[in-house]
């Protein structure tokens, strides 16, 4: 890059600012970059249970005498 008066040699002092940045973006791990997931939705999600099959559900038992067994 060419220095006028106007435009004096350009010393590089915001380039560490800059580098600092791009170093705190390459430590954050790729999946979380494409998949950011926020920690408080992280923390409020339900835990998976198992469920009865399509089809094998009793109707005739209330829900909290149901279970995965005949």
């Amino acid at each position: 890059m060419t220095s006028t008066p106007d435009t004096p040699a350009h010393d590089g002092t915001d380039l560490a600012a800059l580098r600092e940045e791009i170093d705190q973006l390459k430590a954050i791990p790729e999946e979380e970059l494409l998949n950011p997931v926020p920690s408080t939705v992280e923390e409020r999600e339900p835990t998976p249970h198992s469920t009865d099959a399509i089809g094998t559900e009793k109707w005739d038992r209330p829900a909290d005498e149901e279970t995965l067994e005949n």
